[in-house]
């Protein structure tokens, strides 16, 4: 059996249809993920020098503390588990822990959404963690001028702290962001109609797996290409060096 461009032809509507599910679930969880990873990361940080004064009364350091643990709980434990964990606990699991602690009895989350959420989850904790790196790399000089200034804390993370960690995150954040849609394929074990899933159902109805995987993995690279382009031009527009 030769390489029969026919196949491939054959197989691309189908195979477009999973790359746009694949693009949906990636954008969803990117525009997710960079909102989890944003709290989580100033929670780590909560009550320290990296974002301003540290608080000197006993309740600001005691809720600063809660924030802190919260937020590392939350990234240590997403970062100490496998993604596809994570999905089959969301999908599979969870709906079932619902079901012993309340009295609903058909509750359950659809494979997309379990899909979407466990991007967001995942890719959050990811980029918390960047956030967090970026922040504590801002120059303290910087930080003591804001202060000095007499300009609120708000003010001090919005306009000082936040336009330079956001230009050093990046480069790290184009990369979680490739991950994270190479990750989507792992969500066919859950049945998500991906661009994997779909290449897979293909392949098990013509056997030929040399042209359906080929065709696959070059539509993966296309896309992972687009992305890491369109950051880069961002990288150069915000003049990183």
């Amino acid at each position: 059996m030769g390489f029969e461009f026919s196949v491939i032809t054959d197989s691309i509507p189908a195979l477009l249809e999973g790359a746009k599910l694949t693009w949906i679930i990636t954008l969803l969880g990117i525009v997710g993920g960079m909102i989890f990873g944003i709290l989580a990361g100033l929670g780590r940080l909560a009550g320290s020098e990296y974002l301003g004064e540290a608080p000197h009364n006993t309740l600001s350091k005691t809720v600063s503390t809660i924030i802190r643990y919260l937020s590392g709980g939350y990234v240590e434990t997403i970062r100490g588990t496998p993604i596809i964990v994570q999905a089959m606990f969301i999908y599979f699991a969870f709906p079932m822990l619902v079901k012993s602690l309340t009295d609903i009895e058909r509750f359950r989350i659809e494979a997309l959404t379990a899909a979407v959420i466990t991007i967001i989850i995942n890719a959050g904790a990811y980029i918390a963690e960047i956030v967090r790196g970026s922040v504590m790399s801002v120059n303290k000089g910087l930080l003591e001028a804001g202060l000095s200034l007499g300009i609120s804390r708000f003010q001090l993370i919005a306009h000082i702290i936040g336009p330079i960690a956001f230009r050093r995150m990046i480069p790290p954040l184009g990369n979680q962001f490739i991950i994270s849609l190479k990750d989507t394929s792992l969500f066919i074990v859950i049945g998500v109609g991906e661009l994997t899933r779909q290449g897979q159902e293909i392949m098990a109805s013509n056997f030929r797996a040399l042209e359906i995987w080929l065709t696959v993995a070059i539509m993966y690279l296309i896309m992972t290409s687009a992305l890491a382009v369109s950051l880069r031009t961002l990288e150069r527009k915000m003049k990183i060096f």
